[in-house]
């Protein structure tokens, strides 16, 4: 027996709905084909690919849930072929669904998509918004074809593009303190209460600062949220670190923040695009990695004051 895409199709079917059942509705086949189709493919392998449990329906094994990865990887690059004939044919359109960053996405997104569409109207543009873990998930698992994220560290089948800098700088209150200040150091606002953004890869990266200046911040409260932070910041509760640079330096509340200069060396946030290692890119991808290129880069980017 010789391996299909159809096999593949059923196999990665049954593994997204967890039942043959449903996976046969999902793609209007009969769920004996469906059944046979994984029984051949366990047989061929030599490997079991679900655990088969009777009133749970149908779990991968990890030994699937590679398979799964790969089925689906195999899958997209078969598709590929579509996009090299839309090529020849010097056509750019279909889908592409692009993840950003949480705390990037209000300023990048909607100018991101607007541009794109505006020059590439036959493209179904679609973003979400996540985490840097979830991002790396869904590139791997070809649920999205690129990431505008931060060089946290990526696996070796994951590529990451960087585009631009942003340094770290002060923000405070309008009537803060240090509000009219050119410039401040770590060690001047170590004592005042900080406010820290609480999330993973982003609170290392905070704290680091202050440790390799050698003193220790005072934090008064920490949230996930960036609104929130800004919030807590404009309403005198502390001041925070930040590196994104927001048009609006109005918070939710209606309150004014200002930014200061954070003086001293200090490593920026990378800013760029994460696409799955493959040596053939389609069409549309790659187009809309040009515009992000274009977009991104030299200071300037869609949605933030320019450095």
């Amino acid at each position: 027996m010789r391996l299909t895409f159809k096999q593949l199709e059923y196999f990665v079917a049954t593994a997204d709905t967890g039942s043959i059942k449903h996976a046969a509705q999902k793609i209007s086949i009969s769920a004996p084909s469906i059944s046979s189709a994984i029984t051949q493919l366990e047989s061929e392998f030599g490997v079991q690919l679900f655990v088969r449990q009777h009133a749970q329906g149908l779990t991968l094994t990890s030994t699937g849930q590679r398979f799964a990865r790969e089925a689906k990887r195999l899958l997209r690059n078969s598709e590929s072929l579509y996009d090299i004939a839309d090529e020849l044919r010097n056509e750019i359109g279909g889908s592409l669904n692009v993840g950003c960053m949480v705390t990037l996405a209000p300023m990048i997104a909607p100018r991101l998509i607007k541009s794109f569409n505006a020059r590439h109207p036959n493209v179904t543009l679609s973003f979400t918004d996540s985490s840097h873990e979830q991002m790396v998930h869904a590139l791997r698992h070809i649920e999205i074809d690129a990431a505008i994220c931060y060089d946290l560290g990526f696996p070796d089948d994951v590529s990451f593009e960087p585009l631009d800098t942003l340094p770290p700088h002060v923000l405070v209150a309008e009537g803060h303190e240090f509000a009219s200040s050119a410039s401040v150091t770590v060690k001047q606002i170590a004592q005042a209460p900080f406010i820290l953004l609480d999330l993973p890869y982003s609170r290392e990266y905070f704290t680091s600062i202050f440790r390799e200046a050698g003193v220790t911040p005072k934090i008064g409260h920490k949230s996930p949220t960036h609104e929130l932070v800004r919030s807590m910041v404009a309403n005198g509760f502390g001041y925070t670190i930040a590196n994104v640079r927001p048009r609006n330096q109005t918070t939710l509340d209606g309150r004014k923040l200002k930014a200061v200069r954070l003086a001293g060396q200090h490593k920026p946030m990378t800013i760029g695009l994460a696409t799955l290692s493959q040596e053939i890119k389609p069409l549309t991808l790659r187009t809309f990695e040009t515009h992000c290129r274009k977009a991104i880069s030299n200071g300037e980017i869609p949605g933030m004051r320019p450095q």
